[in-house]
């Protein structure tokens, strides 16, 4: 693997406000990350991908990815909005499965979000996800950030087989938890539909693996008109599941038991939930805008149970390669990888697809450890901080470089540890690379310093002299005495400041008059010679127009 790639696929801490979160500066909004092209090929926006994972809040949290996919026309953007505004709207912990629940809105509120539309014609095309992720605290303590997905409608009539093969394939690689939309029931086909993924688990477990290679699938059937048979919701779809779909009797195909097979053994956990169908207005009416109203109530009430029971804290799934869970820096490495084997005119092997994910299992672990370095070396030396000797600065570098070494070391990877090696090679590389980046900035502060502390002090000084002086000419003695020592304390603390900035020892006592100088700077002297400047111009201004006048 060239260092190149690794390289370039890394940012660092210096880059970083490239990708501040521009996200939080519009409305959220669906954002396409995967175009589809004329020609039927498909190209990543990977700098509108970089806004949203690469995003100061999200970059090093870990990430669960939700995706709906399925046929066109179907209503997963209808539905995936609903699953939008529970997360918008509610506390997953609280969440009930009332009819009317507080996170579905009131019955004459449109539905918004992601697009979607009645009638005919295909409205979603390429891979969108949700511009704004949500974070979400596990009854761990820990944040994740959890990820929508909204991805093209399979089997319209302007899309290829090979079009709607690699949409599925690419949002199942990269999703924690795949929703599989469904009208009316599972047929035989829609299992074939998985084949590319049971033979890619299967070659991933032969080749020694012992984590499943995917974590979640959920058959969401829509529409179910069998509630006799097997009630709506979860329980009556993992009673489908087994005693129906998935079910192996004999005398079945080869082919039809192998899928059934691999399925269970690819995937960490199936399940299945039948929803009943929405009403004839929401189905029929092009004009329709998604307001409760119009929905009938056992569809309202499924709908209640379904969301909470894909995203409330207790549920979520972290996305995970090879069992180590994946952060947002991660999942763009994960995109890269898997747009590049989908890229060729033919869907790829089942082994192009697993030396792909060892490639982004690897990629993905790189990143981390370069987060780990750029956070751990921030909180040491940032922008805020005072200049450390250069010794120091060396010391902690060498102690934060070999527990990002130990970190990459110690994660699972696919591949091997011939395989691996390059991507560690290339991980010192770019951590010396950085380490360089941090010994300018470092050496900005020791040699600029920063002007204004000594500044603010010296201003003190000087005033505190004036006004001493003054108060001697009044004789007014006693305050005069008192008001010298405004001339000594500065001049005391300004050698401290100097010893902290120059030598790099006790650095809380220089971060202290830093922050003292500051309020004072913000507080009184800026204000002070605001005005001043301010009525100075207006005075300049006024003598202007009177000499005009004259």
């Amino acid at each position: 693997m060239q260092s190149s790639s690794v390289s370039s696929s890394v940012t660092s801490s210096v880059e970083r406000s490239l990708f501040t979160e521009v996200i939080s500066q519009t409305d959220p909004r669906p954002v396409q990350i995967v175009l589809a092209k004329r020609d039927h090929t498909f190209k990543l926006d990977e700098e509108a991908l970089r806004e949203i994972l690469l995003s100061d809040e999200v970059r090093d949290k870990r990430v669960m990815v939700l995706s709906i996919a399925g046929a066109f026309r179907k209503g997963k953007s209808f539905l995936l909005d609903f699953l939008l505004r529970f997360l918008q709207r509610s506390d997953a912990t609280t969440a009930t499965a009332e009819v009317g629940s507080s996170w579905m809105g009131e019955g004459n509120e449109p539905l918004t979000g992601f697009s979607w539309r009645g009638g005919i014609d295909r409205d979603t095309t390429g891979i969108l996800m949700w511009s704004r992720p949500f974070i979400t605290t596990l009854p761990s303590g820990e944040e994740i950030a959890i990820l929508l997905m909204d991805t093209q409608g399979a089997f319209d009539n302007q899309s290829t087989v090979k079009d709607c093969a690699t949409i599925f394939a690419l949002s199942t690689m990269v999703s924690s938890v795949q929703v599989y939309n469904l009208s009316m029931i599972i047929q035989e086909n829609d299992l074939q539909h998985l084949h590319l993924f049971t033979e890619y688990g299967r070659l991933a477990l032969e080749q020694g693996g012992d984590i499943k290679p995917f974590q979640s699938l959920c058959f969401l059937v829509r529409d179910w008109s069998c509630p006799d048979d097997f009630e709506y919701g979860q329980d009556g779809g993992s009673k489908y599941l087994t005693d129906q779909v998935l079910k192996i009797v004999e005398g079945q195909h080869e082919e039809n038991r192998l899928v059934r097979e691999h399925i269970h053994s690819c995937f960490d956990s199936v399940s299945c939930f039948l929803m009943p169908h929405p009403g004839l207005k929401v189905a029929t009416s092009k004009k329709y805008d998604g307001r409760l109203f119009d929905i009938d109530s056992e569809f309202k009430n499924q709908l209640a149970v379904l969301a909470p029971s894909l995203l409330e804290p207790g549920g979520l799934i972290v996305k995970r390669i090879n069992g180590n869970p994946i952060t947002g820096s991660g999942l763009v490495e994960c995109f890269k990888v898997y747009m590049k084997i989908f890229q060729s005119e033919t869907l790829p092997q089942p082994k192009s697809m697993l030396e792909a994910t060892a490639e982004a299992n690897n990629l993905a672990a790189v990143a981390t450890a370069i987060d780990k370095y750029n956070r751990e070396m921030e909180e040491l030396c940032g922008a805020e901080k005072p200049y450390l000797s250069p010794d120091k600065l060396e010391q902690s570098n060498k102690s934060i470089t070999e527990g990002c070494l130990v970190q990459f070391r110690s994660t699972r990877k696919m591949g091997g540890e011939a395989f691996s090696k390059s991507y560690e090679e290339d991980l010192e590389q770019q951590l010396r690379k950085t380490y360089e980046s941090f010994i300018k900035r470092n050496e900005s502060k020791h040699i600029l310093n920063a002007y204004r502390t000594p500044a603010v002090l010296f201003t003190i000084m000087v005033l505190s002299y004036i006004l001493s002086s003054t108060l001697d000419l009044l004789g007014i003695e006693s305050l005069s005495q008192t008001v010298i020592f405004g001339l000594y304390i500065p001049l005391l603390l300004v050698a401290i400041w100097a010893y902290v900035r120059y030598s790099g020892d006790f650095r809380e006592f220089g971060e202290m008059i830093d922050n003292v100088a500051a309020v004072i700077w913000e507080q009184a002297i800026q204000p002070i010679t605001s005005r001043i400047m301010q009525r100075g111009l207006q005075q300049a201004i006024n003598l202007s127009t009177k000499q005009k006048a004259d």
